[in-house]
């Protein structure tokens, strides 16, 4: 009781001016609206991010604007006065509060007990804006037009366990500051409309690989073949799979039999590029070095040798895995893997074509575009097969629905990003990827060039053949791959 009697004493006599009483308004309702969301956050009552925006940044700010107030409040009393700080306090204060006890006035000790808690609140409250920013849906929530896209495909991706500052803040003071000033700017570019549609890839301020990607993933590690099957289907009315088996060498060790891809960042290697464009699409020259010592340079004779170049860079995991987490598949691939899965029905006639045409259609906004992908499909049956269509309707708006959510997931005009926008640099299908660097015309001063054969990365079995190994067995003379099936049934042996 006599504690409350203290701080109501107290709080009367600093609030002698609007300044004073704003700032006494603003601490006090912040402290208290603080503790109260803490307690709401805890039992899970509140959960949305925009609601931990205004706990964690909001009120914090206000408690301390207020904190500030007070003193300028007290300041301001004695302008307007005229009076001394001693001649305020004996007039604001009884006269036990402002005597001079054993552990000082009784106005000191207040000050003390306050002053220990504004403390004490402040590291809380830092702890747990900390906390929560570190969290995934804060990121992928909080700014949810910019960044939604990004949250959509994270969500699904083989990374959606691990928290988004694991990868793009790292460890350390250093990137704990520079993530909090860029993000900073990031709540500016926001606020006034700033950032850019699409957000452009790839991040140049992203720590490299070997402080984030390599604490689970390290070089060590990349040893022997990983065999890849990918099956892909007929355009036809019907269907027919068609099957490539690609036995990729990722070895990492540069004194193995099959050297594979990892050796880019083998121990005691280093390689080099250099890029003309900000998307490092266009590789003006490379250079590898050794363990020995030795220093290989090729330049790409595609590109004029004295165009400037933008960007210097150790070839380090993003440059193959750009799209490590925040993968954009293509409407092929979608459309395949759900045939595969049996989400579609391979006796639907025409049924890849019109699922493909239906994920591709344009629209002018996201809305629009998920109306027509779900109407396509039974608009094709009901014109062109309405056998079918009665029959299975319930069964194409199921297929309708699935191709919806991928569209959702991928399409968002408000952010500009369509099909293709964010090609992944692994391998070649979609993109230049691997060739970037890997073409004939990436040569050394005594024409050398770097490697670019098929078998250089993988063994390949077949390629949009009838079999999974079709190249592995006797070769038809008669078949229109003839040539490559013999090349590659001697290459892979």
């Amino acid at each position: 009781m006599k504690i409350s009697r203290r701080y109501l004493q107290f709080i009367q006599g600093v609030s002698q001016n609007m300044i004073g009483k704003i700032g006494v308004a603003l601490a006090t309702s912040a402290f208290l609206v603080f503790l109260l969301m803490e307690v709401a956050w805890f039992t899970g009552l509140v959960t949305n991010a925009y609601i931990g925006l205004i706990s964690y940044l909001a009120l914090p700010m206000l408690f301390i604007v207020g904190l500030i107030l007070i003193p300028l409040g007290w300041k301001r009393q004695q302008q307007l006065t005229g009076k001394s700080g001693a001649d305020l306090l004996k007039e604001q204060f009884e006269e036990d509060g402002v005597k001079a006890g054993f552990a000082g006035s009784g106005l000191f000790q207040t000050i003390a007990i306050l002053t220990l808690v504004n403390v004490l609140f402040m590291v809380l409250a830092s702890t747990q804006t900390l906390h929560f920013m570190d969290q995934a849906k804060f990121c992928g929530t909080a700014c949810h037009s910019v960044m939604n896209p990004e949250w959509q495909t994270y969500q699904v991706s083989s990374h959606a366990n691990v928290n988004c500052v694991e990868c793009h803040v790292g460890e350390g003071a250093k990137a704990l500051l520079d993530s909090k000033v860029n993000g900073l700017w990031q709540m500016v570019s926001l606020s006034f409309n700033l950032y850019e549609r699409p957000i452009p890839t790839p991040v140049h301020q992203l720590r490299p690989a070997r402080e984030t990607c390599e604490k689970c993933h390290w070089p060590a590690k990349h040893y022997g073949d990983e065999l890849i099957k990918h099956v892909s289907f007929t355009n036809a009315e019907v269907t027919q799979p068609l099957y490539t088996t690609l036995a990729l060498k990722i070895d990492a060790e540069l004194g193995s039999e099959q050297v594979g891809v990892h050796w880019h960042i083998a121990e005691g290697v280093q390689v080099r590029y250099g890029s003309v464009d900000p998307d490092r699409k266009k590789i003006q020259w490379v250079e590898a070095s050794y363990p020995d010592g030795s220093v290989k340079h090729y330049q790409n004779t595609r590109i004029d040798a004295e165009a400037p170049v933008l960007e210097e860079r150790e070839m380090d995991c993003v440059d193959c895995h750009n799209r490590a987490t925040h993968v954009y598949q293509e409407p092929e691939t979608i459309v395949d893997r759900m045939l595969q899965e049996g989400l579609i029905a391979t006796d639907l006639p025409y049924i890849r074509r019109e699922a493909l045409d239906a994920l591709r259609t344009s629209a002018p906004d996201k809305n629009r575009g998920l109306q027509q992908v779900a109407r396509h499909l039974p608009a094709f049956y009901q014109k062109n097969y309405p056998a079918i269509y009665f029959k299975r309707l319930t069964e194409l708006q199921n297929i309708s629905e699935l191709l919806s959510t991928e569209y959702d997931r991928y399409i968002h005009p408000d952010m500009n990003i369509d099909w293709g926008v964010y090609p992944s640099n692994l391998g070649h299908k979609n993109d230049s990827g691997c060739f970037r660097c890997h073409h004939e015309d990436m040569q050394s001063v005594n024409g050398q060039t770097v490697a670019y054969d098929c078998t250089v990365c993988h063994d390949i079995f077949a390629y949009d053949s009838k079999s999974t190994f079709q190249f592995m067995t006797e070769v038809d003379t008669t078949e229109l791959e003839s040539a490559i099936h013999e090349y590659l049934k001697i290459t892979n042996y």
